[in-house]
């Protein structure tokens, strides 16, 4: 019997031990969508790990493009009383070359242990056909989304302007997550403006005769500086896309498969026309539709007072690429160099507003001069002409002053002609020889009353004036904190609402998108009125926060923005949820 139980107890350590090895045994791999893949394809990587690490460290993906990614995933279930815990980091991947090409070891930090996965060797062959499988979720991307760059005129004349709207259209079969741009267009040869767009929308349209919904990614203006046949090189999103499956979870949903697509609107060329060799001598490379004017602020003056004389070109065409015409005056007004002005806005139809130069002439002498119409020749590519347009002829009064050189010579030649002419006796008269000083007597200012006070004053009025700063200060400081602690709060009330409203999508994006608000309010000071993404990018950045941070904080808003327009899948709105704490962690450790 003594030597059954022994057995017994032995076997039952045993048994405890390796349950115990097991349950503190870490696992930490990378997964592969697969080894072989065509130079068109895309590569997942997956870097799973069964307890939860910091420092977590991706190889550099030599050979790759990194095109999504980092997307985190985390998993924690409880399956008969047993814990089961899966993080996963996952990366989308492009390759850049044939062959064999090798990622190498990641690295995660576990219970103050470096963990390290083992290299991987992928081989790349040449491009392969992609599958036409309704099934297969990569085709059902290439199917359903497109980027298309719309040109408003392929056949400009030089200089004048013509636009590109870009396009990001999807189908309503598949749902768009996030969209980042890994390449921008180059506008060599071209002088271009960006059409500020604040807030991406999601609208309805058509694309080749099917019903798609499309964004607005991109708005520009262009001017070709050179003829030509002119390329504008390719615009490439990478687009994160739930594509929906046959299979649903536990609760019913359908359940979606993430998808990384890069699209390309692809070159695009500009056969830009020469202009008529016919053009006039006033003509300086303005394209477009213009109006001419010469005005002056007074036209009535006395010599050596000066006045303004503006000419303004106004209209729409290339108001910034050519100069305003000057003006020509008389010799007897002296003209100062001109300042220059501008009021011109930019939109799809080109530019629009005015250029102006402002002269101050002097006159030197009495006298009525001209100032001369101003000639102005445009080309228009409407009418295909150049059209030459001239301003009003103003005429400036000199009322006094010395008479000029010419006229002075006349009236000298005419007072020789006289002789013996004797001056007036009372000429001087009204000059006073003789003065009656009186002296005045009064007491010195040195060390009276008033010395003193002319001293004392300004040291009093100084130690009020530092105490009354210094006192707003605090009581501003205090305020702002106030604001903050405050903002702080409602951050934190708001995140917390988000991960209460996980299964909610609407729900979950309006406290997501409340709490990166009052969080970048509690640590940037920054008001809903200034709350842009340009605006928030260039605070973080001043803040020295690392470009992954903020990128991914950018990203953030704009899934926000996205969520309201478009459905989004469990998957993307626990990987903002994670995200949103991850950088709202690490932007707070910073600032």
């Amino acid at each position: 019997m003594k030597l059954r139980f022994y057995i017994f107890l032995f076997f039952w350590i045993t048994s405890i031990s390796n349950l115990k090895a097991q349950e503190n045994s870490v696992s930490f791999e990378a997964i592969l969508s697969k080894k072989s893949l065509g130079i068109n394809e895309k590569l997942r990587v997956d870097f799973k790990m069964n307890k939860d690490g910091d420092n977590f460290t991706p190889p550099n993906f030599t050979g790759f493009k990194v095109v999504g990614g980092p997307n985190q995933s985390v998993s924690n279930m409880w399956v008969n009383g047993k814990r089961t815990f899966s993080k996963i980091y996952s990366y989308f991947l492009s390759p850049i070359k044939k062959g064999s090409v090798t990622i190498g070891q990641a690295t995660i930090e576990i219970d103050n242990k470096i963990y390290k996965t083992l290299p991987v060797k992928i081989s790349v062959s040449e491009s392969v056909s992609i599958s036409k499988d309704p099934n297969d979720p990569n085709y059902v991307v290439n199917e359903n989304l497109h980027l298309v760059a719309e040109v408003s005129n392929i056949s400009p004349y030089l200089n004048e302007g013509i636009s590109i709207i870009y396009k990001l259209y999807y189908s309503p079969q598949i749902n768009v997550t996030n969209v980042g741009e890994i390449e921008t267009p180059e506008f060599e040869n071209f002088w271009s403006q960006n059409i500020k767009i604040p807030r991406l929308q999601i609208e309805r349209g058509s694309y080749k005769g099917d019903n798609y919904n499309f964004v607005t990614w991109k708005k520009i203006v262009l001017y070709p500086q050179k003829s030509g046949k002119l390329e504008v090189l390719p615009l490439s999103l990478d687009v994160s896309v739930d594509v929906p499956t046959n299979r649903r979870d536990f609760f019913g949903n359908r359940i979606y498969n993430q998808v990384s697509k890069k699209v390309t609107a692809g070159k695009r060329s500009i056969n830009v026309k020469v202009l008529p060799l016919n053009a006039p001598e006033s003509f300086n490379g303005a394209v477009g539709k213009f109006d001419i004017k010469l005005k002056t602020n007074k036209t009535e003056l006395n010599a050596s007072e000066s006045l303004q004389a503006t000419v303004k070109v106004s209209g729409n065409g290339n108001l910034k690429l050519f100069s305003t015409p000057s003006i020509k005056v008389p010799s007897s007004l002296e003209k100062y160099d001109p300042e220059y002005n501008e009021k011109v806005s930019t939109n799809l139809t080109g530019m629009k507003g005015f250029i102006s130069n402002t002269y101050t002439l002097v006159p030197q002498f009495q006298g009525k001069y001209p100032i001369k119409p101003v000639e102005f020749t445009f080309f228009n590519p409407k009418s295909n002409k150049y059209e030459t347009i001239y301003s009003d002829e103003i005429i400036i009064n000199v009322l006094e002053g010395p008479l000029s050189f010419q006229e002075n010579n006349i009236n000298s030649s005419s007072t020789t002609k006289s002789k013996n002419i004797l001056p007036s006796i009372n000429q001087f008269k009204f000059i006073k020889t003789e003065f009656d000083l009186v002296k005045i007597n009064s007491s010195s200012f040195i060390y009276s009353i008033s010395f003193y006070s002319a001293l004392i004053f300004p040291v009093l009025a100084i130690l009020l004036l530092v105490i009354f700063f210094k006192s707003n200060n605090i009581t501003s400081s205090k305020l702002k904190e106030s604001k903050s602690r405050r903002a702080n709060k409602l951050a934190k009330k708001y995140l917390s609402d988000a991960r209460k409203n996980l299964e909610n999508k609407d729900m979950f994006y309006v406290a997501l998108e409340k709490a990166l608000h009052n969080f970048l309010k509690s640590k940037l000071f920054i008001e809903t009125s200034d709350y842009s993404k340009e605006k928030i990018s260039k605070l973080l950045y001043s803040k020295d926060i690392e470009k992954e941070s903020l990128e991914l904080f950018i990203k953030l808003i704009e899934n926000c923005e996205f969520a309201r327009f478009t459905p989004a899948s469990n998957v993307a709105i626990n990987n903002d949820y994670e995200n949103a704490v991850k950088v709202i962690t690490e932007i707070d450790k910073v600032i």
